[in-house]
């Protein structure tokens, strides 16, 4: 059961080695020539890295009560032939800049409710964290986040521009955090859930400039949490696991959306199929109870299946591990696993399940040109070999073959953690592509950027770039080529 309710908890001491970047209140940079550590940029590797994260977890010595509540930084790393440039900088919010003069905190987030009496609860509304995802466009860079619009920055300083409405999206309607873009057309995909007497469940697609086309909605049952989706050829599919909200103590302030959450699992997990080019429902099913946050992909095989990959836990036991992160220190077990699920689109039955990889991972992805598409190989974040899963974090990233079967590691030793990695294909050789990602170092508590062969994970990094300053462990990034 998540015991956090609100603002106010002390700013605990290190306990973890990870919790060094974790607990780190980052100040951000300015663009800056990175340094070579090692190795050498390749040549191919032309275009920029975007990531997200929270940048701090605490204002005046009280500590934010879930990670998912920090304030979202952006770091931004440029690969050109000079060289690499990186910048850091907050998502500077409305609100965000009104807890920076007042140096406080003054709103509610997913999991706290604002400090203070009754009046600060019902007057302080929740603050858009802009801290969980990034969608890059040709003009601008959107940092996304679960319940409201995305803040436009630019794309080379990071500076926050406007709150994007997206050429149209009502300001009720919120954009979540896991768009998917088509790779053959470059439109975008997502969703977002809003509330009234009942959970709409709103649809998007966008143009290729980030521009809204079409919408269209679907009641749900209940208050469910959904965090993501995917995309199967000219599906789009919804898994609904068993979490409800309770709304009652949440409207009355007396608890966090976070505590507010309750596992269900006599409700099955939903199935629910969209048609792309309609936003329809097409059909819906029901199949046994899990939670997951994050899907890996998806295609439509032979048969007109829908086959898809979910990184998949037991329960929600997850959701206090996360609150426990940013606390320094965690005690929850929550371990997820790769499956994968077959669907019938057309009756929303669940064909099959299968564990393809019982190894605890997390943050899947695959190539850009792979979205949707029949794909052959998924990269995840894992723990090293022998790690403790409750009180470590993730300290390896991974490859893992659909058709062999076979999973590469990319060990980053000890004290070491990289975040979700990224795919960044060669601007020269089409067959060639790169894993891009950030690993904090605690043994001399500095962050750096790190590029893999993307076949050769278990060899060292290609390329190591020092950052000057330490980032702390974020959530997604995207990868925009620089053509």
């Amino acid at each position: 059961m998540v015991t956090a309710t609100r603002a106010g908890f002390p700013v605990p001491e290190a306990a973890q080695s990870w919790n060094q970047s974790v607990l780190h209140t980052a100040k951000g940079f300015a663009p800056t020539a990175l340094p070579v550590l090692s190795g050498a940029i390749p040549a191919g590797l032309r275009g920029s890295l975007y990531r997200n994260g929270p940048g701090r977890l605490e204002r005046g010595g009280i500590r934010v009560g879930h990670w998912f509540d920090g304030d979202g930084a952006v770091l931004g790393v440029q690969f050109g032939d000079r060289g690499a440039t990186g910048v850091y900088r907050y998502v500077e919010s409305d609100k965000f800049l009104k807890e920076e003069r007042a140096g406080k905190l003054l709103y509610s987030g997913y999991g706290m409710l604002p400090p203070g009496g009754l009046l600060n609860r019902v007057t302080k509304g929740l603050k858009n964290a802009a801290n969980t995802s990034v969608l890059a466009f040709s003009d601008r860079v959107l940092a996304l986040w679960e319940g409201g619009h995305p803040h436009a920055l630019d794309l080379e300083t990071l500076e926050t521009q406007k709150v994007d409405d997206l050429g149209g999206l009502p300001e009720l309607l919120p954009f979540s955090a896991h768009p998917k873009r088509d790779p053959i057309t470059g439109e975008v995909y997502n969703f977002g859930v809003s509330f009234g007497k009942g959970i709409t469940l709103n649809l998007y697609c966008l143009d290729a400039t980030g521009k809204l086309q079409r919408r269209d909605s679907h009641t749900l049952d209940g208050f469910p949490l959904i965090h993501d989706f995917v995309m199967a050829g000219q599906y789009l599919l919804f898994f609904i696991s068993p979490v409800r909200l309770n709304p009652l103590p949440l409207v009355a302030r007396l608890k966090s959306f976070s505590e507010s959450f309750d596992w269900k699992p006599e409700k099955g997990t939903q199935v629910l199929v969209f048609d792309r080019q309609t936003l329809k429902l097409i059909s819906q099913g029901e199949t046994d109870p899990w939670y997951q946050w994050h899907f890996g992909n998806a295609c439509v095989d032979t048969e007109g299946n829908a086959v898809v990959d979910v990184i998949r836990y037991a329960d929600f036991n997850t959701n206090e591990y996360l609150r426990q992160v940013a606390t320094g220190k965690t005690h929850t077990s929550a371990k997820s696993t790769l499956w994968q699920i077959r669907v019938n689109p057309l009756t929303g039955k669940v064909l099959e399940q299968q564990e393809l990889l019982d190894r605890h991972c997390e943050f899947p992805v695959v190539k850009p040109d792979d979205v949707g598409q029949s794909w052959r190989h998924t990269y995840f974040s894992l723990h090293r070999q022998g790690a403790d899963p409750i009180k470590e974090i993730f300290g390896a990233i991974a490859r893992f073959d659909q058709k062999t079967g076979e999973l590469i590691e990319a060990d980053c030793g000890e004290n070491r953690y990289p975040m979700e990695p990224i795919y960044a294909p060669d601007a020269i050789e089409p067959d060639q592509g790169w894993i891009v990602t950030v690993v904090y170092d605690g043994n001399t508590n500095q962050s750096e950027v790190w590029v893999f062969d993307s076949d050769r994970l278990n060899d060292q990094p290609v390329c190591r770039l020092a950052l000057p300053e330490v980032i702390p462990i974020g959530f997604h990034g995207t990868w925009k080529p620089a053509f």
